[in-house]
């Protein structure tokens, strides 16, 4: 006897007339209901958005570019160039060289000849101070000569010359921050269209939220905001003793229905390399998602009811295969959500240039739901003690 049909029996025994197959099948329809709902709030905004919509004027404000490296000498020689030539009236490059043991010193020495604009700012190790991200974060902010502050990455290179462009014409109407789109490099093989896919499915909800002036989170590979603000809100002070979170957790907590903005066109796109094995990807994720638990309520509350819809509907399709007379319609929501999702998601992987990964969809979500439980178990037993991962 299933599990719901022996609760209904114990508990609500005038429902057993009606049929725990009926009872599923209502479940199954209000969860592809609530998907729908998902779809239409937290993704369609940012497929529908025009590009440049919501940046009516060009800012040509300086702009600090703040890089954090630890050896990273190998990307720092390949990526490093993309971020200077950048096509932009007066801007700077501020690399900080966080107690790096490789070569990664003479890499910024050596471009720093080249390239007048090009600031390092050096940490050295403390025996006895051990510090994260956030640290060297805070020290590139403080050797920073401008109030505009844009951030990425040493190992993320942007789409083109015009990405600084792009990315501070989102500071007007009085916007302290702009979220942009970190995206991963196109690449042979299965689980690089995954892992584009899962951070591809985090921009719609972010960037959605923000055009709607929900913002909650940014990624560090392609954000920016204003100095100022940074320090009205006290920097980290909140969330330093987290390893991670100087991106999401001080956009979670910064953010305002006024102050965000959002730059998506192509050009505004940054690109790193993702990783090439599920252990690698596995221990990113673990990182990552130990900021999640330390959002505001709200925004905790909308991640969490926007998995649990996914999971509730397809645990309710597949119970719903035990009964023949709910096969078919099992089978006719399952098509249903499919095209709805294959609508929306078509545009908005336009809007982001990942115009390969929406026609399947449906299967990558479906490996992104089996494989989460297991990032989420073994965060548990897993606690990073460092940035650089």
């Amino acid at each position: 006897m299933p599990l719901a049909w022996y609760f209904c029996y114990m508990y609500f025994p005038d429902f057993v007339e009606i049929g725990v197959d009926e009872l599923l099948l209502v479940a199954f329809f209000v969860s592809l209901i609530g998907i729908v709902i998902h779809y239409v709030v937290n993704v369609l905004p940012l497929a529908n958005l025009k590009t440049n919509s919501l940046e009516p004027t060009r800012s040509s404000e300086p702009v600090s570019i703040i890089i954090c490296a630890r050896n990273e000498d190998d990307n720092l020689t390949e990526f490093l160039p993309k971020v200077l030539v950048q096509d932009y009236p007066e801007f700077e490059v501020v690399v900080v060289n966080d107690c790096s043991i490789d070569s990664t010193e003479n890499v910024i020495d050596e471009f720093a000849k080249i390239f007048p604009n090009l600031k390092k700012v050096t940490i050295k190790e403390d025996d006895y101070y051990k510090h994260g991200k956030k640290f060297a974060v805070m020290v590139g902010i403080k050797g920073a000569k401008y109030e505009n502050l844009l951030f990425t990455d040493a190992d993320c290179f942007p789409a083109n010359e015009n990405w600084l462009k792009e990315m501070s014409a989102g500071f007007v109407n009085k916007r302290e921050i702009v979220l942009g789109y970190g995206a991963y490099k196109k690449e042979a093989g299965f689980l690089n269209k995954i892992i584009r896919f899962d951070t591809f499915l985090i921009a719609l909800n972010y960037l959605s939220a923000a055009i709607k002036g929900k913002a909650y989170m940014g990624v560090g590979r392609n954000l920016a905001y204003k100095k100022d603000l940074f320090y009205k809100q006290k920097g980290f002070s909140k969330h330093y003793h987290i390893t991670s979170g100087d991106d999401d957790l001080f956009i979670n907590q910064a953010c305002t229905n006024e102050n965000t903005n959002v730059a998506v066109s192509h050009d505004a796109i940054t690109y790193s390399l993702a990783k090439t094995n599920f252990s690698d990807w596995k221990r990113q994720k673990q990182r990552h998602l130990t900021t999640a638990p330390h959002y505001n309520s709200s925004s905790k509350t909308k991640i969490t009811l926007g998995y649990m819809s996914q999971y509730a509907f397809h645990f309710l399709f597949l119970s719903l295969f035990l009964f023949k007379t709910t096969m078919l319609a099992a089978l006719v929501g399952l098509v249903l959500k499919i095209c709805i999702q294959m609508i929306i998601f078509k545009k908005a992987s336009e809007k982001l240039n990942e115009k390969d990964l929406w026609a399947l969809a449906f299967f990558y979500e479906i490996v992104l739901l089996t494989v989460y439980p297991i990032f989420h178990i073994s965060k548990m037993f897993h606690k990073p003690n460092k940035w650089k991962s």
